[in-house]
């Protein structure tokens, strides 16, 4: 949740940067601005050059589009993981055995790889596992 929020500050930080940059350069920043714009720009050289200034912003751009792109992948590969599901009967100590994607479990019921949809009743449990991939090999 932090991360969110400092992401958001630092995309809005960006932006406002930005405007003022363009305000200052296109001469149409409002009066007080424009007045004290005016006073810094005589006083001394700016630390960066314009150039460097826009190239940080577009890097800035495209790393946060690079790590919204890898977390949607993330997130995607996990959902359609392939897991196992044991169905266990409180009662009687019974155990079924499933395999379903991630994505297809829901609170009481699920959809198996097979296309199956399985209702578990209030008296059994389902319990979910990594896919045991080399037993299968």
């Amino acid at each position: 949740m932090f991360t969110k929020l400092l992401l958001t500050a630092t995309v809005i930080l960006v932006a406002w940067l930005v405007v003022r940059k363009r305000w200052r350069a296109e001469g149409e920043a409002p009066l007080r601005l424009r007045a004290a714009s005016q006073s810094r720009a005589s006083a001394a050289e700016p630390l960066m050059p314009r150039g460097a200034v826009k190239l940080a912003a577009y890097g800035i751009v495209v790393l946060m589009l690079a790590g919204t792109g890898f977390y949607l992948f993330q997130d995607w590969q996990h959902a359609r993981a392939i897991v196992q599901l044991q169905v266990i009967n409180v009662y009687t100590g019974e155990t079924e055995h499933y395999e379903a994607r991630r994505s297809e479990i829901d609170r009481r019921s699920f959809r198996t790889l097979d296309g199956r949809h399985i209702q578990i009743a209030e008296m059994e449990r389902l319990i979910v596992r990594e896919r045991d991939t080399e037993r299968r090999r």
